[in-house]
């Protein structure tokens, strides 16, 4: 497992949950909007894996928790191994996942190995490839994770980071369809940090500057996913 960064303590990534949120190194998505882009293409040093399970170990009695993000942490052939390990010191685990890793996904929620799955449903099926930056891509593993989680059992929430050059209002009721009767979708407002993946390709600095959706169309792209959601929510305006 390659650790590429930790929050120390999070109220918010996992729900209900004192925890840490670990982010692992390495991606098999470019989505152009990614704020991550040293985790996604590996750049900069990794964090020793020691210095993580030194600090569980020091916060073990005061955290209930570890957040597993990324990157996208199942690209990692130790993933389960490194779960099991946070599991040992008596943690929860809440795991992030982009979903196109549907095997190991499946073994992991069958041996009851998270608490917690969350994934990110990028776009319509028809526009997946735009939206994580890759021409051919394969939507069909996506479509096994979120029936894998669906019918885990395990507690679960999908949600989209809404980008105003990349999605439509109109399109959300076909996205909601793909999760329907689940009960925590979020719609998410892209927040331009300044340091993205399309920031970072080899031609530099990209043509377009990725930004939020307006207001308005948030709002309509939340009222359409209400039509097969009716709970689905903005992320941060939660009742």
């Amino acid at each position: 497992m390659i650790i590429g960064g930790l929050q120390k303590v999070t109220l918010l990534d996992f729900p209900g949950k004192v925890a840490c949120t670990v982010f692992t190194v390495g991606c098999n998505m470019r989505c152009p909007f990614c704020h991550n882009p040293g985790l996604v293409n590996a750049i900069g040093p990794a964090m020793p894996q020691e210095e993580f399970w030194d600090y569980l170990e020091e916060r073990k009695k005061i955290l209930d928790g570890v957040c597993i993000t990324g990157g996208e942490p199942l690209i990692h052939d130790d993933i389960e191994d490194f779960i099991m390990k946070i599991r040992d010191k008596g943690l929860l685990v809440k795991l992030d996942t982009n979903g196109s890793f549907p095997d190991r996904l499946k073994s992991i929620l069958d041996k009851g190995l998270v608490e917690f799955v969350a994934m990110d449903i990028k776009n319509t099926i028809d526009r997946y490839p735009m939206t994580v930056g890759i021409p051919d891509f394969d939507t069909e593993p996506i479509l096994r994770s979120i029936k894998i989680i669906e019918e885990s059992g395990i507690d679960h929430e999908f949600r989209t980071t809404v980008v105003g050059q990349l999605h439509r209002s109109e399109d959300f009721g076909q996205i909601a369809k793909l999760i329907e009767g689940s009960d925590r979708y979020y719609l998410q407002s892209f927040n331009d940090t300044g340091d993205l993946v399309s920031d970072n390709g080899k031609e530099g600095k990209q043509e377009v500057r990725y930004g939020p959706m307006t207001r308005p169309d948030l709002e309509e792209a939340l009222k359409n996913a209400r039509t097969v959601i009716p709970t689905a929510k903005i992320r941060g305006e939660e009742d």
